[in-house]
This record gives C-alpha cells, structure tokens and sequence, in this order.
C-alpha cells in the first residue's frame, strides 16, 4: 500500500506526487478536515449529440420568417 497527500475540491483531486502504476488500481481517499458537504440540487442530464436532431429542427423552423440567428442574438439582448 502505498499513502500520497493532495488536495480534493470542486470533484477534483490532486496529488502532490506521481504514483507510476503498471495497471488502473483502486484507490481510498480519506478527507482528514471536517467537511460539509454541500447539498446540491438533482444532478442535470447533460446534453448529448443523440439529443439533437436535424429534421426535428427543420420541423419547428419550417414557418419562421427570417434569420434564426438574429432572433436568438435579439432574445439574448433583452436580457441585458
């Protein structure tokens, strides 16, 4: 067994020192500070590729009358 320091935050772990493995091996980490864990709202589906699709979007684009560009840059601007 072999023991490294480093430091956790934000789901990010790093490691003082490099550990050379011949292989992945399992590892425990164990936070020596109290911590409170900060409780998060339900974790959101990210977005993937198979998510979008072209002739659904042609679909819902079919009566639009000018630049979709423009509309989402002017939709953009209210918000300022």
């Amino acid at each position: 067994m072999i023991a490294v320091n480093g430091t956790y935050y934000n789901g990010q772990l790093q490691i003082e020192e490099e550990v050379k493995t011949l292989k992945p091996v399992k590892v425990v980490v164990t936070f020596l500070d109290d911590v409170e864990k900060i409780k998060h709202s339900p974790k959101r589906k990210r977005l993937q590729l198979s998510d979008f699709s072209f002739a659904e979007s042609r679909e819902l684009l079919k009566d639009m009358k000018g630049s979709l560009s423009e509309a989402v840059i002017e939709e953009r601007r209210s918000y300022l």
